[in-house]
């Protein structure tokens, strides 16, 4: 099963939001005059001192709702750790998982046999769940059956600091594949929606010129469109 990224909502006009937040900081004029007033040379100019300042507060009034299909388990248990967010999942004790749906790892399906193998693993789990459901075991306890690679579905908001942080952090190469290419998704959305806020968002080595990891990979990305390419 593929992975689907939707932003499905976010702040109005983010970039002036932010700019218009950061300004009242250092100004006698109202909040509304600001904001109605400003350019977009002056958006501009506010939100690259504060990235270059690291005053980062006014980021967080700008919030982005993403809609997410077809990510595991794995991979969900990783994104609720990014605790500055909000997050509403799909169910496994009130919806029925009526079919196998799994995320396959493509050290997985590239090996023919090991295919067959996980695969055949994943549909005995889920005629046992089947059977017990059918047996009038309660779902919330039948699913304790069900593999972690089971597809889930999720809604999650965060502002645009948390996103800055949880791009740093899951679009390192170090990163789960998954949580990597979940990340890279959202960040394609955020851009789009933000461009201001989000042109220097990502990993350690192209944002801030070097990794801060322990045990750095090895394999610094080179520049942003190698980040958003996948590869």
């Amino acid at each position: 099963m593929s992975v689907s990224v939707l932003l499905i909502a976010s702040t109005p006009d983010p970039d002036r939001t932010v700019a218009a937040a950061a300004r009242l900081c250092y100004s006698d004029v109202s909040a509304v005059d600001i904001a109605e007033g400003m350019k977009g040379e002056d958006i501009s100019r506010f939100i690259g001192h504060l990235r270059t300042s690291g005053h980062l507060s006014p980021f967080e009034h700008a919030s982005f709702t993403f809609a997410v299909d077809g990510i595991s388990r794995v991979c969900s248990h990783q994104l609720v750790r990014h605790r500055m967010a909000s997050y509403s999942q799909q169910s496994q004790r009130y919806v029925d998982m009526k079919e196998p749906e799994m995320v396959v790892p493509p050290s997985v399906s590239s090996d023919p046999e090991v295919l067959d193998l996980f695969s055949r693993t994943a549909e005995e789990a889920h005629c046992a769940y089947r059977k017990m459901i059918e047996a009038g075991v309660p779902k919330e306890d039948a699913r304790y059956i069900l593999p972690h690679g089971w597809s889930t579905k999720i809604v999650v908001t965060m502002n645009a600091r948390e996103l800055h942080h949880f791009f740093s952090m899951r679009l390192c190469r170090r990163a789960q594949w998954e949580i990597q290419d979940l990340a890279r998704r959202m960040l394609i959305f955020a851009r789009e929606r933000s461009p201001l806020l989000f042109s220097l968002a990502g990993p350690d080595c192209v944002t801030r010129g070097r990794c801060f990891e322990s045990r750095p990979c090895g394999q610094p990305f080179s520049d942003m469109e190698e980040v958003l390419s996948g590869c």
